[in-house]
């Protein structure tokens, strides 16, 4: 029997956040530097995205990073 498990990142890197929300990494790197994604977190010298964050803000239909700094404590 085989117990071995595949844990899901809780962070993602540039690439991954970018297939999460099904488009590709320059249009990801557009849309960051234009302000319109969550902010990322710095692990070490990592820039990394929260998965759940990312969920969330997709749910809320996407607002830019302003409005969802503001939305996202209330939910």
């Amino acid at each position: 029997m085989n117990t071995s498990t595949t844990i899901a990142p809780a962070l993602l890197s540039a690439a991954e956040a970018a297939k999460l929300l099904g488009i590709g990494r320059s249009l990801f790197y557009s849309l960051r530097s234009e302000g319109k994604l969550p902010k990322p977190r710095q692990l070490g010298s990592r820039v990394l995205w929260q998965k759940a964050e990312l969920e969330k803000w997709i749910d809320h239909g996407c607002p830019n990073q302003q409005k969802w700094e503001s939305l996202k404590d209330t939910i």
